[in-house]
């Protein structure tokens, strides 16, 4: 790995200065915001130019040569460095192939050398946060493992990289490029009295945090595990069709299904947990085309009683969304500074809206197929809602396993697509249905700590 002078210090994103405390508290454990890729690449791949096209593209952007420091007066800043080519390995595991060993002995070998990849942590003030293996399965089968650090590269980064990769390697021209920078500077143009006075106004009469999982300061820091399962593709149907009636979002409607199931978790009517947001505003020039981390996480407030219609509810938390739209760029922790306990929340609801790379034709019919990633946060409960091009829903709950064992987990996504099935009608009531049973209600409770 080459590295050269500092090219350029910039300050943090909201999100990014959340991230980089829990990334820093416990330097000895596992780093949640560390995420991992796979492409899948067959056809003929001619590695040398491959790894230059990477090399390329992190040259071409300046958010992915950064690097994170603090200044003596404790305030973090982004160091851009100059030169920061990402660390290149190879491994070759053709020889497995080629015995004719068992499919699943050979995804069980690459994903051995992926999560020693991920287990190895980042140094996160030395540039790239990112290293990528080439594993060779075959002469024209291969496999990319791209590790990376969330600091530096949100999901939406993620198919644009991807796709310049591909111009870069096929020799195509690539767009002008538009600076994280840019991002940077609109943020320190906004209105944040104003932004803050919103969000005080909205989580008004909100006096208590809406958790969960019982406080425990001396909780050992453990990496999530996932449940995943696959929305049925009737349902999946009914509620596409309910957005398009209604002109509702299908991030709404998700929204509100996590609400009722939190509602039953904490024993309260009126509860808040956190979703995640693109955080690119439309008035930026480029945003479209930008790299770096632009999501934040900001609080969802959820009115409920059981005379109220569950078109009335994804209404009103629609309309709540588009009023907040212009102050979600604001950080969590001057929220909640400014909103009290009230903006506490211990659960994450992520919808993914940006596309996979996937299928990108190469030169000499080589093709790159990207692979949903690794990501995880560090709530104790945290639904993703990954929509794909075929009209399915994938449903991902990742939980904390030393508060949520793999059974209760599963329990509260089949739960959570009850909730689905009765908000399917949009006349029914939130409090009608019999969306859970007494029993199950008190085993919910029972798990989340509340008995």
């Amino acid at each position: 790995m080459v590295r050269s002078r500092m090219e350029d210090v910039w300050p943090l994103s909201p999100l990014q200065e959340g991230m980089l405390f829990h990334a820093s508290f416990d330097e000895d454990g596992p780093d949640v915001y560390q995420s991992q890729r796979t492409l899948d690449l067959d056809g003929p791949l001619d590695a040398a130019r491959f790894r230059a096209a990477w090399e390329a593209v992190v040259a071409r952007h300046a958010s992915l040569r950064a690097s994170f420091r603090w200044r003596g007066s404790g305030q973090a800043v982004q160091t851009i460095a100059r030169d920061a080519r990402p660390p290149w390995r190879e491994e070759d595991l053709s020889d497995l192939v080629d015995a004719g060993s068992p499919a699943d002995q050979v995804t069980r070998a690459v994903e051995e050398l992926a999560a020693a990849e991920r287990e190895q942590r980042f140094d996160l003030t030395r540039a790239p946060l990112l290293r990528l293996l080439l594993i060779r399965l075959a002469e024209n089968r291969h496999v990319l493992v791209l590790t990376s650090h969330h600091l530096v590269i949100d999901g939406w980064s993620m198919p644009l990289i991807f796709s310049e990769v591909t111009a870069v390697y096929s020799g195509d021209e690539l767009p002008p490029e538009h600076s994280f920078r840019d991002y940077l500077a609109w943020l320190g143009r906004q209105d944040k009295a104003a932004s803050l006075a919103a969000w005080r106004a909205e989580l008004a009469g909100a006096e208590e945090p809406t958790l969960v999982a019982p406080a425990d300061p001396a909780r050992v820091a453990t990496l999530p595990e996932s449940v995943i399962t696959q929305l049925p593709p009737a349902l999946a149907k009914m509620l596409a069709e309910l957005c398009r009636t209604f002109d509702l979002t299908l991030s709404t409607v998700f929204q509100a299904a996590w609400a009722l199931l939190l509602a039953r978790l904490s024993g309260r009517t009126d509860v808040v947990f956190g979703t995640t947001v693109a955080g690119r505003p439309p008035e930026l020039p480029g945003v479209e085309r930008m790299v770096g981390m632009f999501i934040n996480t900001v609080p969802v407030r959820a009115r409920l009683h059981g005379g109220l219609s569950v078109l009335d509810l994804l209404k009103n938390l629609q309309k709540q969304q588009v009023e907040l739209m212009d102050h979600q760029y604001l950080g969590l922790t001057q929220i909640q500074k400014a909103a009290g306990q009230g903006a506490v929340f211990d659960t994450l609801v992520i919808y993914e809206n940006y596309p996979y790379a996937s299928g990108e034709p190469m030169p000499g019919s080589l093709t790159m197929r990207a692979n949903p990633g690794l990501e995880v946060a560090h709530y104790p409960l945290t639904l993703v809602v990954a929509p794909v091009e075929t009209g399915e829903v994938v449903l991902k709950l990742d939980h904390l396993p030393e508060i949520f064992s793999r059974e209760t987990a599963t329990a509260i996504l089949g739960r959570l697509t009850r909730m689905l099935e009765h908000m399917a009608d949009p006349e029914a009531t939130v409090g009608g249905g019999g969306v859970a049973a007494t029993d199950e209600l008190e085993r919910l409770s029972r798990w989340a700590g509340n008995d």
